[in-house]
């Protein structure tokens, strides 16, 4: 049998000294070595484990829930959010009620970009959204993502140094290995109908998408907030919320205008 990983998380529950070193000799006599450890809450530890063989997991976990001084939180085949919180010693903040929506603030930028960059190595379609308010580094995450994803970026539509509105690609941009960002405003307010032909030609594609403002996008259009496989919501700070009642509207809508505005 080929060695497989493993991700165990523990909350500790009485933390005397040399209780990391207990875990890690029996990870050994077990034959189950440790990739990486950090951190990943408050009071709690994260590793990534790799294990001969599924008996060794069973016997490990049957051992670590007579210990009284941890509490297994998880241990299952990592996830993409286990190899983050890891990697990162945080973990990403998930809606309790929407699976898909994932939250984060200014200061996790390295966590937004690592997060994003694993879901662009992925083959195939992929629709993502990002909710935000101007100036929060959402256009920036997702070129620096492409960068660290090695994949090519595309603007159908931005504002990122001045508005973009394409019309056409030329034929070595139909690549399903590039990444095509649009911004819901931008298109859906000041775009023409062959824009909106190239749209279209775009969704259809089997490659990733990233939609900044999706539920402007949404508002607009023939396209539902339930085809977005991912949502991301980026604040300066947890407390901020994301609106455009606000904003006014001829910075919202005005193309004399979206030049000087960095959505």
């Amino acid at each position: 049998m080929n060695p497989t990983e493993w991700y165990l998380e523990y909350e500790i529950q009485r933390n005397r000294p040399g209780l990391l070193g207990d875990i890690s000799s029996l990870l050994g006599m077990l034959a189950i070595n440790i990739i990486t450890i950090n951190g990943v809450d408050e009071g709690r530890r994260g590793m990534l484990l790799l294990a001969q063989s599924n008996e060794s997991i069973d016997r490990l976990e049957s051992i670590l829930y007579t210990m009284d001084t941890i509490n297994v939180t998880k241990l299952r085949k990592p996830k993409l959010r286990d190899r983050l919180a890891v990697r990162h010693g945080r973990y990403i903040q998930r809606d309790a009620d929407d699976k898909k929506t994932f939250r984060f603030v200014r200061d996790e930028l390295g966590l937004l970009v690592d997060f994003l960059a694993e879901l662009f190595k992925q083959e195939g379609h992929k629709l993502v959204g990002i909710r935000g308010m101007p100036r929060v580094g959402k256009t920036e995450s997702i070129v620096a993502s492409s960068v660290c994803a090695n994949k090519r970026w595309l603007f159908v539509s931005s504002t990122l140094l001045k508005q973009t509105v394409r019309n056409q690609l030329i034929e070595s941009e139909y690549s399903e290995q590039n990444i095509f960002i649009l911004d819901g405003i931008v298109s859906t307010r000041r775009a023409s109908e062959k824009h909106w032909q190239l749209v279209r030609e775009v969704m259809r594609m089997p490659a990733v998408k990233v939609i900044e403002h999706p539920d402007i996008f949404v508002q607009n259009t023939e396209y539902t907030l339930d085809e977005f496989d991912y949502i991301i919501e980026l604040r300066n700070d947890a407390d901020e919320e994301i609106t455009y009642e606000d904003m006014p509207k001829n910075q919202l809508f005005s193309a004399t205008d979206f030049g000087g505005f960095d959505f």
